[in-house]
């Protein structure tokens, strides 16, 4: 047990069902938003976007964790679901760790709003730009697997899963080996599909390493307070949506500004035609 440290700032005592979707991505977000120049009046006037090329991506990244964080939080009780799992040495992380009798489940979330997606054996392109989605859920199904079988003391295969959000078209040509690709509404009917593989003693292992910072990353640090990253993470949405609605008004009011101008001119026009002609008679 530890004693003599505060719960909030020590990483044995905050375990890891206390993240919250979408967790590192918003205090990633935060750290890029207070690295880059502050908006001006006239600009937030005018709805521009308070996101630049740096912060818009992992803005979205943490939209489309959240969204299937609705999704998950709708699994029954048979299921455990950690979001944001640190690990390795560094600040990679899983967005989702999903535990059941029905099996273990890493879940790579990509936000690729209104792209094509293409799937295709060992290829995942976006919009025909190939990616590392397929590679990198591999090896973070595996070294899931590796990660959780070590304290329990028993093999735990894990699956990996890259659910697409948002995505305008998908077309799966050949399914990629080693990982399961779906689409959001279709996670969790895939998931209730499954054949049970686990006991219930078996789940119960696992979830009680699982949910232990130590099992996934050497150097285990505290990841801040869920609510109060929840909190900056919900400014700068309501900031992101009042833009866009400040720049839809005033698209409004250039389209009204446009209509009411060429109303005058057909009102006026003969007036204006009688004028230049009578300019032109010698």
């Amino acid at each position: 047990m530890t004693t003599g440290k505060d719960s909030a700032t020590d990483p044995a005592a905050a375990l890891l069902d206390q993240h919250i979707p979408g967790q590192s991505v918003m205090t990633k977000l935060a750290e890029v938003l207070e690295q880059q120049a502050p908006q001006s009046k006239l600009g937030r006037f005018f709805g521009a976007d308070p996101l630049d090329s740096i912060s818009r991506p992992w803005y979205q990244g943490a939209m489309g964790e959240i969204e299937v964080g609705k999704l998950l939080a709708r699994l029954g009780p048979e299921w455990t679901v950690l979001h944001a799992v640190p690990v390795g040495t560094g600040e990679s992380d899983i967005d989702h760790v999903v535990i059941g009798a029905r099996g273990v489940f890493t879940i790579n979330t990509k936000n690729h709003a209104d792209k094509s997606i293409w799937v295709g054996g060992r290829t995942l392109m976006v919009s025909g730009q190939r990616t590392d989605h397929l590679r990198n859920s591999v090896h973070e199904a595996a070294r899931a697997g590796k990660s959780l079988s070590a304290p329990v003391g028993f093999t735990v295969p894990v699956t990996g899963l890259i659910v697409l959000v948002g995505a305008k078209k998908v077309d799966i040509k050949e399914a990629p080996a080693g990982v399961t690709v779906l689409t959001a509404p279709r996670l969790l009917r895939w998931l209730g599909k499954r054949p049970t593989t686990l006991s219930d003693d078996a789940v119960a292992e696992i979830v009680t390493a699982a949910k232990l910072p130590g099992t996934w990353h050497r150097a285990p640090r505290y990841a801040g307070n869920p609510a109060e990253i929840q909190a900056q993470f919900n400014q700068v949405h309501q900031d992101v949506q009042a833009a866009r609605r400040r720049k839809r008004s005033w698209g409004f009011a250039g389209m009204a500004a446009i209509l009411v101008a060429g109303l005058a001119v057909i009102t006026t026009g003969p007036t204006i035609l009688e004028t230049i002609t009578q300019a032109l008679m010698p």
